[in-house]
Formats: structure tokens, C-alpha cells, sequence
């Protein structure tokens, strides 16, 4: 039985549920992937873990990823970021498929170790295809949260409303009350 998933913010594309696996608790820097067990978390809320081991190896070149995706989410265009981006999506390539269903895809990879970090950064690349103008991270200078706006609008600037939002407002209501 895998452990819950302790993190405030879930359901994000795969991508930035990768990168959301570090997040901050009163100032103290959480991180979930600290173990395989953490592992074993974040693969199940991805829906990972039936094609996926959560071992050492796994563990490992994930972490590598979820770098290489925050160094290029930190710094959009860099070409050292990029680059390290590219080399987690060398590890694995697109095979085309034809079932009895129809045309399909499949990912294949010479070291399956890869496939959970690869499929991230695969996102990622879906995403900046999609809208990437709609890319965030919270705006709360105390959170490092990222999430894909969906809003209709497209001006969602917290992670969460109810969390680091009312932190926003209340933090601006105390700040005019001590004024008057």
C-alpha cells in the first residue's frame, strides 16, 4: 500500500507535479522524493506506477529531471537549461503503433529507469506547445509552486485560492489596518 500523498498541491500535468514535489511549509522546504517510498507516492498520483519501479535507479534519473525542468522553468530560453532538458529526453523516443483500434504511440526506452522523468519532460514540451504563456508559478514570494492555468480568462495567479491567496488578502488587509 502506497503512502498519501502529503503535498498541497496535486493534479497538475505531470510535469509540474514533478517540479510541485518540493514545496514550503511555514519557511521549511519540504521535498517528497527523498526516498523510493516518496517515489512510490508520486508515481501512483501520476498514474506511473503499473508501468514504472520505484527504485534506487528510478529515483535517481527522476531527480535528474525534476532539475533539469526547474533550471528551464527558472529560466525560459536558457541553453544550458535546455540542454539539460534535451539529454532527460534522449532517454527515451515516440514509437509509432497500429493496434486494432487504430494509429497509436508508444513510449519506449532502453533503460525503463528513465520513463518516469522522460515522460515528465515529454509534458513539459506539451505544454510549451499548448500555452505557455499559461506556465505559473504561485505568486506568492513564500511558495514555490507551479501550475497550468486553465482558468477561462487565463489570469490565475496563486496555487491554491483558499491557501496562498487568503495568505495574499489577509497579508494586505493587515498591512491596511495597521496603516489606520
Amino acid at each position: 500500500m502506497t503512502a498519501t500523498d502529503p503535498r498541497p498541491l496535486t493534479g497538475e500535468p505531470v510535469s509540474l507535479d514533478l517540479l510541485n514535489t518540493r514545496w514550503n511549509v511555514e519557511g521549511v522546504r519540504q521535498d517528497l522524493l527523498t526516498d523510493v517510498d516518496g517515489l512510490a507516492v508520486w508515481l501512483t498520483a501520476n498514474d506511473l506506477e503499473g508501468r514504472f519501479a520505484a527504485d534506487a535507479g528510478t529515483l535517481r534519473h527522476t531527480l535528474t529531471a525534476r532539475d533539469a525542468l526547474r533550471a528551464l522553468v527558472d529560466a525560459p530560453g536558457d541553453p544550458a537549461a535546455t540542454a539539460r532538458v534535451d539529454a532527460v529526453l534522449g532517454h527515451g523516443r515516440i514509437r509509432a503503433t497500429l493496434t486494432t483500434e487504430g494509429p497509436g504511440e508508444e513510449a519506449e526506452f532502453a533503460d525503463p529507469s528513465w520513463g518516469p522523468g522522460w515522460t515528465a519532460a515529454r509534458d513539459y514540451l506539451d505544454l510549451l506547445r499548448t500555452a505557455p504563456d499559461r506556465i505559473r508559478a504561485c505568486a506568492h514570494e513564500a511558495c514555490i509552486l507551479h501550475f497550468f492555468d486553465t482558468s477561462r480568462n487565463g489570469t490565475r495567479r496563486w496555487c491554491s485560492m483558499a491557501v496562498c491567496g487568503n495568505r495574499a488578502k489577509a497579508s494586505r488587509h493587515y498591512a491596511r489596518t495597521k496603516e489606520s
